[in-house]
């Protein structure tokens, strides 16, 4: 019998709170820039560059990260 092929997402995703108390579930960082000494660090700063590019579009302001971590 054939095995089926492992599911080996590209992304990670993560849970971002914000400052007054909002949170986003379920945002996506590529894998390849995780881990290695930095661990999950680089994830809020493409976090954050998503919510700039989400913020231009819609012409409202996002609030300050307060926390991010990794989807359970």
């Amino acid at each position: 019998m054939a095995r089926k092929p492992g599911s080996k997402s590209e992304y990670v995703l993560f849970d971002v709170i914000y400052d007054d108390g909002s949170q986003r579930s379920n945002r996506r960082v590529p894998k390849d820039i995780l881990g290695g000494i930095d661990g999950d660090k680089p994830a809020r700063a493409i976090i954050e560059a998503q919510d700039r590019e989400i913020a231009e579009r819609s012409g409202r302001p996002m609030s300050a990260i307060k926390a991010v971590r990794r989807s359970s």
